[in-house]
């Protein structure tokens, strides 16, 4: 796993992860309206809107907060504007980062972010700097507990998975993004309960972070991932583990 990755897992098992629920459920409900506005109302022909609705539910958003912001994204019932938008940029120790956001307000959410940057040692670049860097994946997390891993390969490889990778504590499932949806039911099929499942970006590529930079990296992606307009942060760094355990509290 990439030290973006296991970050990430760090963070959702000590419960750092949108801590407010107030915030987790802006970012779904931001999500659900996206998706709606993007591919239409109906989960069963829009497939970001059905996954947008499975994390939902799986937060325990109750389902007419659901149905408002799908009327929300298709144009039936009023409420603020999003549009999407990328930015992209360098961290400390050259790190690429990719930050996703949502935003009524294209002028405040780059100046926040660059902001950001500025002050933790990176730079906002141009769009398309590291983009290429970064191909979109869908992964599953599991924890080693729940299963053992030949049961999981095989279960995985059946479903249309391309990968199973795993550290001290985890699984990771791998697949294209349009094999994600067979792949994770054959997981709910199979009993099981994954810690985080989600199309992200996968790095081709990682570069060693250490010392002083390391320390401002991480500053920089909490601060970004704690930004009310950003969905997802996406990064190639490779920070020893004592590191990313130690920032994660």
């Amino acid at each position: 796993m990439s030290g973006h990755s296991k970050w990430h897992n760090i963070r959702l098992r000590k419960g750092k992860m949108d801590a407010e629920r107030g915030a987790k459920f802006t970012r779904l409900v931001r999500e659900i309206i996206i998706a709606s506005k993007t591919g239409g109302g109906n989960p069963d022909s829009n497939l970001r809107l059905r996954l947008a609705i499975q994390k939902a539910r799986e937060n325990s958003m109750p389902n007419d907060k659901i149905k408002n912001a799908i009327q929300r994204g298709t144009g039936e019932a009023e409420g603020v504007n999003y549009e999407e938008v990328t930015y992209e940029g360098y961290g400390p120790g050259g790190a690429a980062i990719m930050v996703e956001c949502m935003t009524d307000n294209r002028n405040r959410t780059v100046a926040d972010i660059r902001s950001i940057f500025g002050r933790t040692g990176g730079s906002l670049g141009e769009t398309g700097c590291v983009g290429w860097i970064f191909t979109p994946k869908g992964v599953i997390t599991l924890p080693k507990s729940s299963v053992d891993e030949d049961t999981l390969l095989g279960l995985a490889l059946d479903s249309g998975a391309e990968d199973l990778k795993s550290d001290e504590e985890n699984y990771e499932i791998y697949s294209d993004p349009d094999s994600f949806p067979a792949v994770r039911d054959a997981i709910d099929q199979h009993g099981l309960k994954p810690i985080n499942a989600e199309i992200t970006r996968i790095p081709s590529n990682t570069v060693k972070v250490e010392g002083k930079d390391a320390s401002q990296l991480i500053r920089l992606m909490e601060l970004l991932e704690d930004q009310d307009d950003v969905q997802n942060v996406h990064a190639n760094f490779d920070i020893p583990d004592e590191l990313l355990e130690t920032s994660a509290k």
